[in-house]
Parts: structure tokens; C-alpha cells; sequence
């Protein structure tokens, strides 16, 4: 679950990390009146899971009421990369003097956790460490050890604060770590950490985070009854939502395939496999969708999981790839013909199975003798095949 930036400040602020003034606003009269209340000037940012909110025009400085109310029209019925903005944070401006950028991740990869730091921030890690790689200080931490405060003093003092309070930012570290921890997160970002306040007023200046990103594991919600009240404004994809009600793990996208499969690793590969069938065949087709239904492959899974993914009108035709374990395959097909007799499918259906009675379960389909069903012997050959009949499809209603 990745929040918007409002709601990660609320969970900086529950673990006593410094934020300025903000207030979030849904319309423009309630923009005008926190742009009262917090003063001027003001930052109108949109509220998007999203980055390069600023290149795209998402964040603006105002410094009066008309100013504010403007802006805040000219935003809210922004879309930003495809994500609507689902309101405003009118904040309190700072005075920047520098900018600093601190993360703790779950890193998947290594199986630990990753506390990355730099004093470049403001911009994307990722270019900074392909630009300056000395500048990015990492520190591994396994899931059997602990962040504590001399290991926050040390990243905090290993990235050159430039004078900045470095007990105040290992202090940001440690209580970053307990949020993280706490939350069951997987990734908590400030980006910027900045120190703020008067270049000659050393007693004034102080860090502040400008900025949050923090992404919750949704496995972890029945801990969390507090996660209630990040459930997003913005309606979410019917496809995506409906999904969701089956404990299928969906995410739509642009193409015309639709992509069944069991384990996120063998529905990778098949999206993969599409993408390469359609820039061999040079006709751009892509997948519409990543649909994982898991380990218990059963008969009405399929039936449901085959329902949302032809309800998509952008699908030409439907790759499923199964590997039978858990279930067979045999139990698979006969989902298969189910929803095909349910749904009275028009739309052609390429299976490939492997594992546990995949022979038996071709089979069945095959002795079905349904002119929608066609059955490949390998992923390469299946992914070829759904590209070429989605372009068929495409043409025929030309």
C-alpha cells in the first residue's frame, strides 16, 4: 500500500520526526482557507503516488489568497503520469539552506534491510548513485539485528551534514527505523531532509522533512486497524478492485493480452514472453494485465480469474500459463471450461500447462473441440500464438 505524501507525514509525525505546517485540502475553499490559517507563502503540492510532481506542475509557491485559490484549480483535476490527484497539501514554505535525502527499505534481493543516505537530495537516488557512487552511504541491516542510535550517529556523520545538527538527524534515522519497523513498511523515504531556517542565525536553522514516502506491506493490514484511514479517495481500477474481493493479485495494464498464470515469477515470464512475441512480430502488441492466482490454481479461481480478465474490453485474446503443483492441471482445465461455457467466451484462449498432470489436463481441452481454445505445447509458443490472434482480432474489426 503506497501512501500519499499527507498521509506519510501523519506517520513521520506520530514517530516525532519534524514536518512543516500543512494541512491537506480537497477543493479550492478549503485550500483558501489552510493557506490562511498556515500563511504566506505557501506550497500547493498535488497529493499523487507518484513522482516529478514539481516537472509536471503538481507543486507551486503562492503568496496570496487569490494566488492559492487559483492554483489550487489549476491542479486539482490534474492527472499526473496517469495518476489523478486526489487533493492538495497546502504547506508551510521553508527557508532551504541544504537538501539531504534518507531511506530504509526492505530489500528483497539481499533478504535484509537497507538504510541508504546522501547529502544530494532533492533528486532521484538512483541518478545521484550512477553519477557520484561515493556520495550514497549504505547499510545492510538482516532481519536478526537492530538499528540503534550509534548506528544512526555513524550513516548520519558517514554523509557530511554540511554543519547541519547531527544528533537531530541520527535522532530522524532512529525514529525513521521505528516507524519502519513499527508499520510493518517496506519502504520509508525522506526526500528532502532538509536543514532549514536563517543562513545567519546558527540557533535557527534545523532539519526538516519537506517530503515522505512511505510504501505499508498490505500482508500486514490484519495488525494495522489504523490503516483504515489511508483507504484511497480515488476509486481504484474495477479490474484491480474486483481482483482484489477474490484474493487474486491483479494490475492492469495497457496491452491486449491478458495474462493468467500461478506465482508472480511464471506470470513475469509470461508477460515477457508476450512483449518479445510482439516486438519480433512487429506489431506492438503488449499485455494488458499481471494476474497471479497463486498456488491453489482451483477450478472456480480459474473460472473467476478468466471472468475479470475477459470483462476488460482492451483484450484481443488470453494467455494462460499454469504450472501445476498444489493443484493439477487437470483441475485448471476444468476451470477453464467452466468459465468458458459460463461466460460464453468469443475471445480465443491460449493455454500452455507444464507440472502436475499437464498432459492430462491438454487434453480435456483439447476433447472439448472448442474453436476458442487453443493449446500450446510451450510458454514461447503460446505467447507467439495469443500475439498473432490478438492481431487478427484487431484487424478483423477494422
Amino acid at each position: 500500500m503506497d501512501l500519499y505524501e499527507y498521509q506519510a507525514r501523519q506517520l513521520l509525525e506520530e514517530h516525532g520526526i519534524p514536518t512543516p505546517h500543512a494541512v491537506f485540502a480537497q477543493n479550492s475553499h478549503e485550500v483558501a482557507q489552510a493557506a490562511e490559517e498556515i500563511g504566506y507563502p505557501c506550497v500547493i503540492k498535488a497529493q499523487v503516488k507518484i513522482g516529478h510532481r514539481g516537472q509536471s506542475g503538481g507543486v507551486k509557491l503562492v503568496h496570496t489568497r487569490d494566488e492559492a485559490i487559483l492554483t489550487s484549480e489549476q491542479i486539482l483535476p490534474m492527472s499526473i503520469q496517469g495518476h489523478k490527484t486526489s487533493g492538495v497539501l497546502v504547506a508551510e514554505a521553508k527557508n532551504v539552506l541544504h537538501e539531504y535525502y534518507l531511506s530504509i527499505s526492505l530489500d528483497r534481493g539481499s533478504r535484509d534491510f537497507d538504510v541508504l543516505a546522501t547529502a544530494n537530495g532533492g533528486t532521484e537516488v538512483e541518478q545521484i548513485a550512477k553519477e557520484h557512487p561515493d556520495a550514497v552511504k549504505r547499510l545492510h541491516i538482516s532481519a536478526l539485528e537492530n538499528f540503534d542510535l550509534a548506528a544512526a550517529h555513524a550513516m548520519a556523520e558517514s554523509i557530511g551534514l554540511y554543519h547541519a545538527d547531527v544528533d537531530q538527524a541520527a535522532q530522524i534515522l532512529l525514529s525513521m527505523w521505528e516507524c519502519f519497523k513499527s508499520t510493518d513498511a517496506t519502504l520509508v523515504e525522506i526526500n528532502p531532509l532538509a536543514k532549514v531556517g536563517d543562513p545567519d542565525d546558527e540557533s535557527s536553522k534545523s532539519l526538516c522533512a519537506l517530503d515522505a514516502k512511505i510504501s505499508l506491506d498490505d500482508n500486514a493490514a490484519f495488525r494495522h486497524d489504523g490503516w483504515r484511514r489511508f483507504v484511497d479517495p480515488v476509486l481504484p481500477d474495477p479490474f484491480e478492485a474486483r481482483a482484489r474481493q477474490h484474493g487474486l493479485h491483479y494490475v492492469h495494464l495497457q496491452g491486449e493480452v491478458g495474462v493468467i498464470g500461478n506465482g508472480a515469477g511464471l506470470v513475469m515470464s509470461s508477460l515477457d514472453a508476450v512483449s518479445g512475441a510482439g516486438e519480433d512480430q512487429g506489431n506492438g502488441i503488449k499485455p494488458a494485465n499481471f494476474l497471479d492466482i497463486g498456488g491453489g490454481a482451483s477450478a472456480q479461481t480459474m473460472n473467476e480469474s478468466l471472468s475479470i480478465v475477459l470483462a476488460d474490453p482492451q483484450v484481443e485474446t488470453v494467455l494462460v500459463n499454469v504450472y501445476g503443483g498444489i493443484t493439477s492441471c487437470q483441475q485448471v482445465a476444468e476451470g477453464i471450461l467452466l468459465a468458458l461455457d459460463q461466460l460464453v467466451v468469443s475471445k480465443p484462449v491460449i493455454v500452455r500447462f507444464d507440472g502436475n498432470a499437464a498432459a492430462e489436463g491438454l487434453n480435456t481441452l483439447s476433447a472439448a473441440n472448442n474453436p476458442n481454445l487453443h493449446v500450446c505445447p510451450s510458454m514461447q509458443e503460446a505467447a507467439d500464438t495469443a500475439v498473432s490472434l490478438a492481431v487478427r482480432a484487431k484487424e478483423a474489426r477494422r
